[in-house]
């Protein structure tokens, strides 16, 4: 079974304001279920080293090379049923996010079985992102790991550096494609195979396994004679795909190409699209945060209450963290990488800025089990998003006002670090990058405290055992 049901975006550096290649997604699991970030740092072992999966289900197992880079990741409150470390960069300046859950079709599956034993998504990040100098060099080697080893699962992950961003997707058990994203395009995708035609002859633009053509001909799976279509070959066009994944890929392209008129149940939207407009890191964190706004569709919007529950959001309860991986051009990669991080439910939550470089997370940042405790990013954050679901149209403009706040708040701090950061290097950099994020986050966990304490206030009047007297009577 898919672990998460996310939706992911991955832009080009000529469709971005400042030249940024940009990749983000929602991490979308269960509605309590904490993440933790923190910071691996660069080990050099002397004995051979292997990975082994923890996930009590999978047998996944695989050595590994014995120099491991720094590299930020995103990892479970507990590894129980795997690491799920999920997203983050490497100390080379390369973003990686694992992953994207999709579905291969039944044919497919009967000629390239999933593998129970290999690759699946809790593994993935650990096994690719500390050995790759390039996001290029990512998609390679996670496609050799599925061609040798298979994988349980259909998925697609994103990469990125300061020059290209990439999406790979598998599919059955030992088929892979990837492609890169066009400088000046972007992708939205949700939950369904995306990429669509496939050029074998252009090796800058796409990558895939080495039987791909071979094991599509041989099994007779191709429907169509003149091309090659990844989409329509290993993946789904069923009755749940029209009400849980097409909407919000038509809503994020609606949202940046609104030229172009397309239907919320569409199986023809296109992979690659192109914005009318140059996008930036708000945008990214706007559409991951978004629930069809502006549409009769948005659950807490005026549609009626069949409208309203028609389509899957892209920003629920389900959500357990939402990042988007920044990658600005021309700058040390401690300094060009932020990580943006929402955790819990983005659309409540806000999207704190943490620099590549740093050299460690707060205390909030990795502690939190799955009662709440108050001393958790993730709890505090998700605190008050429970608030704000109980009493919605009474706490938005709360909740809405110090969003604002903290979003200019960490512009303000991000020039001023880039500023600094210029000016320094190596282990100095570093560790003003950490002081930097250190205030951030404080800055995010003590407004979120303040207005959960707002919130409580305000709600100590908004219960169904109420009365309001009519002073004319």
């Amino acid at each position: 079974m898919n672990y998460s049901a996310c939706t992911s975006i991955l832009i080009g550096p000529r469709a971005t304001m400042d030249g940024s290649v940009i990749i983000g997604r929602n991490e979308d699991s269960k509605a309590a279920w904490p993440k933790h970030f923190i910071v691996h740092p660069a080990t050099t072992a002397t004995t051979p080293q292997t990975f082994v999966s923890k996930d009590k289900d999978n047998g996944f197992t695989m050595p590994l090379p014995l120099h491991a880079a720094k590299y930020t990741a995103t990892p479970e409150w507990t590894d129980e049923y795997g690491l799920f470390e999920e997203d983050g960069f490497n100390e080379y300046g390369v973003a990686m996010s694992a992953t994207e859950s999709t579905y291969s079709n039944e044919r497919v599956l009967g000629a390239d079985p999933l593998v129970k034993n290999g690759i699946g998504e809790e593994a993935m990040v650990t096994v690719v992102l500390p050995y790759v100098k390039t996001a290029r060099e990512g998609v390679a080697l996670l496609g050799q790991i599925v061609e040798l080893y298979g994988t349980s699962e259909s998925s697609g992950i994103l990469f990125a550096d300061q020059k290209e961003a990439w999406y790979l997707e598998t599919g059955a058990g030992h088929n892979w494609v990837a492609q890169r994203i066009p400088d000046n395009g972007y992708a939205v995708i949700a939950n369904q195979m995306a990429i669509q035609t496939i050029d074998f002859n252009d090796p800058d633009n796409f990558m895939f396994a080495r039987n791909l053509q071979s094991f599509v001909a041989e099994n007779h799976l191709n429907p169509h004679s003149d091309r090659f279509n990844w989409r329509e070959i290993f993946g789904t066009q069923d009755q749940s795909d029209l009400y849980y994944n097409t909407p919000r890929v038509w809503y994020g392209q609606k949202q940046f190409t609104p030229a172009v008129e397309a239907q919320p149940q569409s199986f023809d939207l296109p992979f690659i699209q192109y914005a009318d407009r140059l996008l930036s890191v708000d945008d990214a964190q706007d559409y991951l945060s978004s629930h069809y706004q502006e549409t009769p569709y948005d659950p807490v919007g005026s549609g009626t209450k069949e409208q309203r529950t028609k389509f899957r959001p892209i920003s629920l309860a389900k959500t357990q963290e939402s990042h988007v991986l920044q990658v600005r051009p021309d700058m040390d990669p401690a300094l060009a990488g932020i990580q943006w991080l929402a955790m819990g439910v983005a659309a409540e939550s806000v999207y704190v800025p943490f620099y590549a470089g740093i050299e460690s997370t707060p205390t909030a940042y990795h502690s939190g089990k799955v009662t709440y405790d108050s001393e958790s990013a993730y709890w505090v954050y998700k605190h008050v998003g429970v608030l704000l679901d109980a009493h919605y149209h009474d706490a938005l403009p709360a909740v809405s006002a110090v969003q604002k706040e903290l979003r200019i708040a960490f512009k303000q701090s991000v020039k001023h670090t880039d500023a600094v950061g210029r000016q320094l290097s190596g282990p100095e950099l570093n560790h003003f990058l950490t002081q930097q994020a250190n205030e951030n986050a404080a800055l995010g966990i003590r407004r979120y405290r303040e207005l959960a304490a707002t919130l409580i206030t305000q709600a100590t009047d908004l219960g169904p055992l109420n009365y309001h007297q009519d002073l004319n009577l």
